[in-house]
């Protein structure tokens, strides 16, 4: 045998044996492998169950977390009960499964299927990956103080009981005005104006009348000189029922003659807020001639609406500010509740009476108006874990593990960020405070997919 034979025979055996080495060690372990997986845990997508692995991960192709498949075909403690088709319940199947689009069964669980603590909803179990997407935080119900404040718009106006209509009580002409422009302030006492009236010049004559006579029959028999005082008394009483103050008719008494005009005189203090009287004109008792206000002290007419009136009540305190004086407020009661609705606002008027001294407070003025309201302590419920439902509240509840159940609640007044709870929680039930709305829809998705018999296996 040649030499370049003799080298390509043993070029060839060595080739047959590294062959054989590179296909034992490449295939040995992988046979290995497959034992090892055949006799271990394997692993599956919660969402996509024709996705299988044998060893723990997250999905290709939804990236949540791979849960562990028992041969019970349990998934984390949750027994399968049957694969539904994710376009029409009405498709399921035994096994995992693919719909004609090529989509995956997802699986329906035996807790999936039980008693709905709500109508129309169901209980929702979610994967650690799914709670971490969506954000889902819980937040414990606690027993605090609660206090709730009522906001709302009201409008300065004057006491109706401190406002005085100045008229005459006979028929005149005004003379002369004193007080001769709307909104001047008048003490009280000071004259308003001096009216000239006929019948008031024969009352001063009779008056001065009966006064000389009862001075000339004084000395006289009794009953004569009795009726001389009557008769003075008479012609004084009226000069006082005409609001002829006793300071004009010491006067008269004192010239001894008729004055042509007399002086009306103001009641009380305060601001002169309406003024019909003018020079020269006529006036009878049916005329009213001044309004005069004491502004020392106003209403404040507030407008609450209907469901805020059952936290008002007679004698609470109100805050008022105006806008125009920051850092300003007036603090009093609420005096009297409107026992009516106004039709086109839906409110109710509240009335607070406030001390107005140095007059910072003008009529008409808007208001803001705080009403603070004491409900003691109570069960406290973060207004964000509330689902309203429109005919009824909802929240969910984390029962740990992944899991929430949908919770009907009672609840009653709105005390800053938080609901009063009267009936469904209790101190200390964690409810989820985020994300909820995406609880919501997905529990009344699975509610109407349970709802839905699946058909019975065919033989």
């Amino acid at each position: 045998m040649s030499r370049g034979t003799r080298l390509g025979v043993v070029l060839g055996a060595l080739a047959l044996v590294g062959a054989g080495f590179f296909t034992g060690t490449r295939f040995a372990p992988s046979s290995k492998r497959d034992q090892a997986s055949q006799a271990g845990q394997r692993y599956r997508c919660p969402m996509h169950p024709g996705y299988t692995s044998d060893k723990p991960g997250e999905c290709p192709i939804c990236h949540m977390k791979l849960v562990a498949i028992g041969a019970e075909g349990t998934a984390a403690g949750r027994r399968i009960l049957h694969y539904r088709s994710p376009m029409d319940p009405k498709l399921t199947s035994p096994t995992p499964a693919k719909d004609a689009m090529g989509m995956d069964f997802v699986p329906v669980y035996e807790d999936e299927l039980g008693e709905q603590p709500v109508e129309g909803r169901a209980a929702v179990v979610l994967s650690p990956g799914r709670r971490q997407m969506l954000g889902i935080r819980s937040e414990a119900v606690r027993r605090v103080p609660l206090d709730q404040t009522i906001r709302t718009v009201g409008r300065v106006t004057a006491d109706e009981r401190r406002v005085h209509h100045v008229h005459t009580k006979f028929d005149g002409y005004v003379e002369h005005l004193y007080v001769d422009f709307t909104g001047k302030f008048v003490e009280a006492g000071a004259p308003l104006l001096s009216i000239y009236s006929p019948d008031l010049v024969a009352t001063q004559q009779e008056y001065l009348l009966a006064y000389r006579a009862q001075s000339q029959l004084a000395q006289a028999a009794d009953a004569v000189a009795q009726g001389g005082e009557e008769l003075l008394a008479a012609a004084r009483q009226r000069l006082l029922l005409w609001d002829i103050s006793p300071q004009d008719i010491a006067r008269l008494e004192q010239a001894g003659e008729v004055t042509r005009t007399l002086d009306l005189h103001a009641d009380r203090s305060g601001y002169v807020v309406q003024k019909t009287a003018f020079h020269g004109m006529r006036v009878t008792p049916m005329d009213a001639l001044f309004d005069i206000a004491d502004l020392s002290h106003l209403w404040i007419l507030a407008d609450v609406y209907e469901h805020d009136l059952p936290a008002v009540r007679l004698g609470m305190n109100v805050e008022v500010s105006v806008p125009y004086l920051p850092g300003k407020s007036w603090k009093g009661p609420v005096t009297y509740i409107a026992p009516t609705v106004d039709e086109k606002t839906r409110t109710i008027k509240v009335r607070i009476e406030v001390d107005n001294r140095g007059a910072a407070l003008k009529p008409d003025m808007f208001a803001d108006v705080f009403l603070r309201v004491d409900l003691g302590f109570g069960l406290a419920l973060n207004e964000s874990a509330v689902i309203d439902a429109g005919d009824r509240r909802l929240v969910f509840l984390d029962r740990g593990e992944g899991r929430y159940e949908p919770r009907e609640v009672t609840l009653g007044l709105k005390a800053g960020r938080f609901f009063q709870v009267l009936a469904g929680l209790e101190e200390g039930d964690l409810v989820v405070t985020s994300a909820n709305f995406l609880l919501d829809s997905e529990s009344s998705l699975r509610a109407a997919l349970t709802s839905m018999k699946p058909p019975e296996p065919r033989p």
